[in-house]
């Protein structure tokens, strides 16, 4: 007669570290000084339902009227999606230099890599807005100062990603090149960009996604498109055409994110 098997021991709970516990005090402390310093309260929210209410009240029904409010906020939209293309389209040249420069897996030589590397720090850093103003000061109000503020700001995001993509490329292919003898350019042309290029492509489609949403914003400060009209209506206090430019706005990203996604699907076959 055979003994029965042994039970398995019980797993012996760890017992949190000091370092554990004193991650957690650190993060409690930091969101209570975030709430005090952000003047967080819920009672003024409260308090102001009222006036939320009144808003709300004079947005419901949007105004729909065909050629004074949906025609020009139609075309406005169309304006917002041109700015959010060519902020991204012509961002890719720039790009794609700095992520080949500022990939160690493209450039070996670490001062070039660190001079791309803090070029497209800087131009992530300046939040796409304040390019805005910058270029709405040098070329005046209208959608170009817009597609001037993505082309800077999405250079540098998009650099960002694609250059750590490159990072991540199989090594095996590029030594492979570079024993036989294969210069800098035709590793990165041959071994690097083919295996990233659909991740690259990807991105591009996320980042102009992301920057159809960012020309709205930047027509709130001058830069043309529907944003613009959205600025107008609240100044003159016109919640029910504000409603109306919103639900196109909705409309469009809803468009632009299916159109993407779509995109993004074929490419990942």
């Amino acid at each position: 007669m055979t003994a029965p098997p042994l039970a398995a021991a019980p797993p012996r709970l760890r017992r949190p570290s000091v370092l554990a516990a004193l991650t957690v005090v650190i993060v409690g402390a930091a969101h209570v000084l975030a709430w005090r310093g952000a003047d967080v309260s819920p009672a003024a929210l409260a308090e102001g339902w009222e006036g939320m209410r009144d808003f709300l009240g004079e947005a419901v029904p949007p105004d729909l009227s065909w050629s004074t409010v949906v025609r020009p906020g139609l075309d406005a939209a169309l304006v917002t999606l041109y700015i959010g293309l060519l902020g991204t389209t012509l961002s890719v040249p720039f790009a794609l230099v700095l992520a080949v420069l500022g990939a160690r897996t493209t450039t070996p030589n670490a001062f070039v890599q660190q001079a791309a590397r803090s070029v497209l720090s800087f131009l992530r850093a300046v939040p796409d807005v304040v390019f805005a103003l910058i270029f709405v000061t040098a070329v005046g109000l209208g959608p170009f100062a817009g597609v001037l503020a993505l082309v800077f700001h999405n250079t540098g995001v998009m650099g960002k990603l694609w250059s750590e993509a490159m990072e991540e490329t199989d090594p095996g292919v590029r030594e492979a090149l570079r024993t036989n003898g294969a210069s800098g350019v035709q590793v990165t042309s041959h071994a690097v960009l083919p295996a990233v290029l659909p991740q690259l492509a990807g991105l591009l489609l996320y980042r102009l996604d992301v920057n159809v949403r960012s020309s709205l914003v930047l027509g709130l400060v001058g830069a043309g498109g529907i944003g613009f009209l959205i600025n107008q209506s609240i100044r003159l206090f016109r919640f029910d055409e504000m409603l109306t430019y919103i639900l196109i706005v909705l409309a469009l990203v809803i468009a632009v994110d299916q159109l993407s996604s779509a995109v993004r699907r074929r490419i990942g076959r």
